[in-house]
Order: C-alpha cells, then sequence, then structure tokens
C-alpha cells in the first residue's frame, strides 16, 4: 500500500520504511511529521494517512475505541490483563492528554508483545538446552541465540515453531529466522 509496487519486488530497506511508516501513523504521527520525516509533500502525506484508515477502517475504529475505555476507565490493558493507569488521558493540556492517548493506543499493542515473545522465551530455554543452544538477547521482537553450528537448522526450526506458538491467537503469528556471525547479517 505505501509504496504501490509488487509485494514480491519489495526490497529490505523499502520494507523497513513502509513499516516505520505504518507504525507511525498508528501510534498517532501526525500528516506534518511525515511529511517532515519522509520528505513528502504535505498534502500527500495528509492523503496517504486518510488513504491508509480508509483501507484498514478497524484500526481507526480500536484508536477510537482504545481512546474511550481509557477516558472512562483511566487504563488500558494487554492481553494478559496487565493495566497501564493513565489518569492524564483527561487532562485538559492538549499535549499532556494527547501523550497519554498515544500511549493508551502503544501499550495493549506493546504490552501484548513483550507478553507473548516472554511466554516463548520460557518455553524455549530447556528446548534450547537439549541443543547446546543459548538464549543471548531479547531485542523488542526478536531473539538472538547462540547455537553449535551443526545444529543450527534444527535449532532455527525449533525457535520459529515455538515462537509462532507461543499464544494461540485468531491471526497466525509469522516468524522470519535468519543466520549469521553477527546480528547484523542474520537479517
Amino acid at each position: 500500500m505505501i509504496l504501490n509496487i509488487p509485494l514480491e519486488t519489495v526490497t529490505t530497506d523499502q520494507r523497513r520504511g513502509a513499516k516505520t511508516i505504518n507504525y507511525g501513523v498508528l501510534y498517532g504521527m501526525s500528516a506534518h511529521r511525515l511529511s517532515r520525516d519522509v520528505g513528502l509533500p504535505f498534502e500527500e502525506a495528509k492523503k496517504f494517512i486518510e488513504a491508509y484508515f480508509g483501507a484498514y477502517p478497524g484500526i481507526g475504529e480500536y484508536l477510537e475505541s482504545t481512546k474511550a475505555f481509557c477516558r472512562e476507565h483511566g487504563y488500558v490493558q494487554d492481553l494478559f490483563k496487565r493495566r497501564r493507569y493513565l489518569p492524564d488521558v483527561n487532562a485538559k493540556a492538549f499535549p499532556v492528554r494527547e501523550a497519554a492517548e498515544r500511549a493508551a493506543i502503544n501499550m495493549p499493542i506493546q504490552g501484548t508483545s513483550a507478553g507473548i515473545i516472554k511466554r516463548a522465551m520460557i518455553a524455549l530455554h530447556p528446548e534450547l538446552e537439549r541443543f547446546g543452544a543459548k538464549l543471548l538477547l531479547q531485542v523488542h521482537d526478536e531473539l538472538v541465540i547462540e547455537s553449535p553450528e551443526d545444529r543450527t537448522e534444527e535449532v532455527m526450526s525449533l525457535v520459529q515453531r515455538i515462537m509462532e506458538d507461543a499464544y494461540p491467537l485468531e491471526v497466525p503469528l509469522g516468524v522470519g529466522v535468519g543466520v549469521g556471525d553477527t546480528w547484523f547479517d542474520a537479517h
């Protein structure tokens, strides 16, 4: 949708840029900021945001219902029922209120993601030990694992399966895996 090119021709850099724009718009990026950050004329950025919400009306509904819930109850929660209280969501000062609204939209998504990756890490730990592999690092929704070279394919398959099955969702979690001597190489 962002670049108007066939999916199979999208490069890694284009995907990364589109991901940044998608998350920016989802979390409340204005047309002014989109214009500045991406280098689009303001009117084009404004049309893009309108087209985005037109193409995905459920996202706009989610944003509004989440803000309304937070205004009424003073908190939001993630899929695991963890709450974040946001008393400033009803503040009179627009910038304060707007920051709380962005946090209200962000927390259920990011909190759920954090909960899912934690479940995956707990499930992975004993399995990795069987292969002589180690979980080294978590970076947002990614795990960095060190594995014996002769077990790499098995470990990659295991990690993908466990991460995809970490929590039952209506929409399948697609998990990509990569291998390399460095984190950068694995991408």
